[in-house]
């Protein structure tokens, strides 16, 4: 019901803003222009007349080719200085050996003297990492270490002999070993 009620009102109300839109447009008695108190200005466009004008385009004729080809360019080629060449810095073994052995050795030699075959030469050295807590507090140290080198040149075995202050570069001196 209130469905219809709703319905009807909202018909009602369209018809009357219909009405009162008409009576503004239709208006009482027109535009009166003697009203105005002064002279109106109509402003009509005139078309202008329209006059296409049209230019004829050709195709230009080719130039003759030359007679003579151009000479190329000359090039200039900078000169690039070579930099000196710089001196390697490379840990050289200390290689000191007597020569009054006999047989095919250079010296004399004894299968049961170690110090007879010379120096451990590392061909890569790892440096420590400094433990951050020492880093930190500025404490320095030392770690005395004992291995087996293997015949490949492999660290087999290491333990440490004697540090300075005890425990706190044992690990980082191993690992470098």
């Amino acid at each position: 019901m209130r469905f219809f009620i709703s319905l009807g009102a909202g018909a009602v109300m369209a018809m009357l803003l219909f009405l009162l839109m008409q009576g503004l447009i239709r208006g009482e008695g027109g535009f009166n222009r003697s009203n105005l108190g002064g002279d109106v200005i109509d402003f009509v466009r005139v078309p202008e007349d329209e006059i296409t004008q049209k230019k004829e385009r050709r195709i230009p004729k080719k130039p003759p080719p030359p007679k003579k080809p151009p000479p190329p360019p000359k090039l200039q080629v900078n000169k690039q200085d070579q930099p000196p060449p710089q001196r390697l810095d490379i840990e050289t073994p200390d290689i000191e050996m007597s020569f009054g052995g006999q047989g095919p050795y250079l010296s004399a030699w004894s299968p049961g003297d170690p110090a007879a075959e010379g120096d451990i030469v590392p061909i890569v050295k790892i440096p420590p990492q400094y433990p951050r807590e020492a880093l930190l507090k500025g404490i320095e140290g030392w770690v005395r270490v004992e291995f087996t080198i293997m015949e490949d040149g492999s660290v087999a075995n290491p333990s440490v002999i004697d540090a300075e202050p005890k425990r706190l570069f044992n690990r980082n001196a191993i690992w470098a070993i």
